[in-house]
C-alpha cells in the first residue's frame, strides 16, 4: 500500500507497538520513535518495543516511548525490518503491519507497506506522518536522523534526488542538521580513532584490489574499548579502498561467529551474496551471519563472489 492508505490504516487502529531491528541503526530507531510520536499526536497509545541493543545517542530519542512491561499491543508494527530473522532481540509474535525499504523483504506481515526505491525507512514515514496532518520539529530532527544515518551524511551510493528533496523538507520542517551532523557524523570517541586504525592497517585485498575486507574481532574490542554503539556505521569504512568493487566487514561476534556487513557499486549484488547465508537487505548494502570463525567467513565469502561473478 501507499502512505497515505497505511496512514488511514494506522488511524483506525489503536494499542499500537512498534518494533525495531535488532542491532538497530539509525533509520530503525528514529523512524519508529517519529512515527510513535505521531501517532500519540493523533490520540492513539503508541508504543515503541524495548529494544535491549540500543545505543545510548539513539535511546535519547526512542526511549520516551518505550512500552511498559505490563503493555499488551492490539496492532503490532516492524519499522525497517527486512526479514523475522531481524527482529529486535526478545520480540516475538505476529506482525500485522511492516513498513519497510528493503528489497529483500520476507513479506512476513498482514499488510505491507513497502518501497525499495526509497534510501531510507525514514522517507516512507514522512510520507506517512504528513498524510496524518503535519511534521513536528521533533519528528523532523529524527526523521533526517533516520535518513542521514542510512545514507551516510549524503554519501553512499544510494542517496538519490528523492533523499535530497526528503532533507530539504525536514530540514524545512525544523531539522537541526547541524547539531545531528555533529552528534552522528563529526565527532568521535579516541576508543573509536584507536580502532580505526587497526581496523584499516589490517585491511585485505583481493582479485587484484576488487574486494577489501576488513576484519574486527574480539580482541580488537576488547583492545580499544570500543561501545556497541561507537560500531553503527563501521560498515562504511571499507568504501574508503579506492578501485575495490565489494567491500566486506567481518565482525567477529561473541561465541566466535561473524557478522556480515556488505557494500558494492552498481556492478554487483551484495544481496544475492547474502542471501546464500540466510541475509539480504539492499543490491548495494546487505549483510548476513556466517556460523563459523572470521576467516573461515571471508573464505566463504569468497567464493560465493567468484562464483556470482562467474
Amino acid at each position: 500500500m501507499k502512505a497515505e492508505q497505511c496512514a488511514k490504516l494506522l488511524l483506525k487502529q489503536d494499542r499500537i507497538l512498534l518494533v525495531t531491528h535488532n542491532n538497530p541503526d539509525g533509520d530503525t530507531a528514529a523512524s519508529a520513535s517519529a512515527l510513535c510520536s505521531a501517532l500519540r499526536r493523533q490520540g492513539k497509545t503508541a508504543f515503541l518495543y524495548p529494544n535491549p541493543q540500543l545505543g545510548a545517542r539513539l535511546r535519547a530519542y526512542a526511549e520516551q516511548f518505550f512500552a511498559p512491561a505490563d503493555f499488551t499491543p492490539a496492532y503490532t508494527v516492524t519499522v525497517d525490518v527486512a526479514t523475522e530473522k531481524m527482529f529486535a532481540r526478545g520480540f516475538e509474535g505476529k506482525v500485522d503491519l511492516a513498513i519497510d525499504h528493503h528489497p529483500t523483504n520476507s513479506h512476513y506481515a498482514k499488510a505491507e507497506c513497502i518501497d525499495d526505491r526509497r534510501a531510507a525507512c525514514g522517507e516512507i514515514v514522512l510520507q506517512i506522518i504528513k498524510a496524518m496532518g503535519g511534521v513536528t520539529k521533533e519528528e523532523a530532527d529524527m526523521l533526517y536522523i533516520a535518513l542521514s544515518t542510512d545514507c551516510g551524511c549524503f554519501q553512499y551510493a544510494n542517496t538519490d534526488a528523492h533523499a535530497f528533496r526528503s532533507a530539504a523538507e525536514l530540514l524545512e520542517l525544523g531539522a537541526d542538521n547541524a547539531d545531528i551532523n555533529q552528534v552522528f557524523f563529526r565527532q568521535v570517541s579516541p576508543a573509536r580513532l584507536k580502532l580505526e586504525g587497526m581496523i584499516y592497517s589490517g585491511m585485505r585485498f583481493y582479485h587484484d584490489g576488487k574486494i577489501a575486507v576488513n576484519f574486527i574481532t574480539q580482541q580488537m574490542l576488547r583492545e580499544t574499548g570500543v561501545t556497541e554503539e561507537e560500531l553503527d556505521d563501521v560498515a562504511g569504512l571499507v568504501g574508503r579502498a579506492r578501485g575495490h568493487r565489494v567491500g566486506l566487514t567481518i565482525r567477529e561476534n561473541p561465541d566466535g561467529t561473524s557478522k556480515i556487513s556488505a557494500r558494492c557499486g552498481p556492478d554487483f549484488d551484495v544481496s544475492a551474496l547474502c542471501a546464500v547465508f540466510g541475509g539480504g537487505g539492499h543490491k548495494m548494502a546487505a549483510g548476513c551471519n556466517i556460523h563459523e570463525k572470521p576467516e573461515r567467513a571471508c573464505e566463504l565469502l569468497l567464493q560465493v563472489i567468484e562464483e556470482l561473478w562467474a
